[in-house]
């Protein structure tokens, strides 16, 4: 990222804005098993099909999907498969993150208790 000129820090920014949204993880979880239209995704996000076309929208103006009018229908697909490996990473991170706090937490309770019995 050093050499890169703001206008390509702007549109890294805007990337990774897209992604700070649940409903669009969800959208991009959903369409790891293969392209999908819009009533299928709305069902499988529990959401309303015109709020996943708004999410959808914008995924595909970042470049992360791409979309098909057959007929009456849209179908979309991904178009940027490392947007997972990126994903997963971040994922991994958080998971790491949440265990260790999970195993302060538990080890905090276990010597509360231990310094409480010792002083009884």
């Amino acid at each position: 990222m050093q050499d890169l000129p703001p206008e390509a820090l702007q549109q890294i920014a805007a990337y990774f804005q897209v992604l700070a949204e649940p409903t669009r993880l969800k959208l991009l979880n959903a369409l790891r098993e293969g392209e999908r239209n819009v009533g299928e995704l709305a069902a499988l996000c529990v959401s309303t099909p015109a709020n996943v076309s708004r999410h959808l929208s914008q995924l595909a103006k970042q470049g992360l999907v791409e979309r098909e009018g057959r007929g009456n229908s849209v179908y979309y697909r991904m178009a940027d498969d490392s947007v997972y490996a990126l994903c997963d990473l971040v994922c991994g991170n958080i998971a790491r993150r949440f265990e260790r706090e999970v195993q302060s937490r538990e080890l905090f309770r276990a010597t509360g208790v231990t310094e409480r019995a010792k002083t009884d």
